[in-house]
């Protein structure tokens, strides 16, 4: 059962929904662009930590700074990768010793250029990376990316750049697209959880 957590970065009080898990994992999960109403609430976002949950992870959800009642001003990303690093330290402090990261759209970005200039010990998941929205020219190595799904009918994470951009990051992360699914999963919700699903327990 997720509870209402507020967890502290450099001075700013984040708010995020935590569940401790069965073993020693936890993975944190971020959500889709502040600017267009993405929060830690949005339905993709749950979607992610309930499958990571059910497999026996401690999962950290939370909204970026600017969002809900976390507090701070929304930064283009970039000061929200000191968010992500607080909730990695949140789930240490908690006693996981493996922390992964899951993102999905903007949430990605966060993630990917947090990695870059982070020594990443955890997995990454990507869900719709948004690469025709979003500049990840910077990203030329992501050695801990193993899993990428999106949607066929995305135009912010269009198939054809997918597959073009994932072999760049790692050439041996797994790549899944899903047929008539768009960037929102409006359709293919349950098969973006079944793949992750496999995923994780892979």
């Amino acid at each position: 059962m997720e509870e209402s957590v507020f967890f502290d970065c450099d001075g700013i009080k984040l708010e995020g929904l935590f569940n401790k898990g069965e073993n020693n994992k936890g993975v944190v999960v971020t959500h889709p662009h502040p600017l267009y109403g993405g929060n830690m609430h949005n339905n993709v976002v749950d979607s992610i930590a309930r499958v990571y949950g059910a497999a026996g992870f401690s999962t950290l959800r939370f909204n970026f700074r600017g969002v809900g009642r976390s507090g701070g001003s929304h930064d283009n990303g970039d000061a929200e990768q000191d968010d992500l690093a607080a909730a990695m330290e949140f789930l240490l402090s908690n006693g996981l010793e493996i922390v992964d990261f899951a993102g999905y759209s903007f949430g990605t970005w966060v993630v990917a250029h947090y990695a870059l200039d982070t020594s990443v010990q955890g997995d990454i998941v990507f869900v719709s990376p948004p690469a025709a929205f979003m500049d990840f020219s910077e990203i030329d190595s992501m050695p801990n990316l193993k899993f990428v799904v999106s949607g066929a009918r995305d135009e912010f994470a269009p198939p054809t750049l997918i597959r073009e951009l994932v072999p760049n990051w790692n050439a041996n992360t797994k790549l899944e697209i899903i047929e008539d699914a768009d960037h929102f999963f409006s359709t293919g919700l349950g098969q973006m959880e079944k793949l992750l699903t496999a995923h994780i327990m892979d």
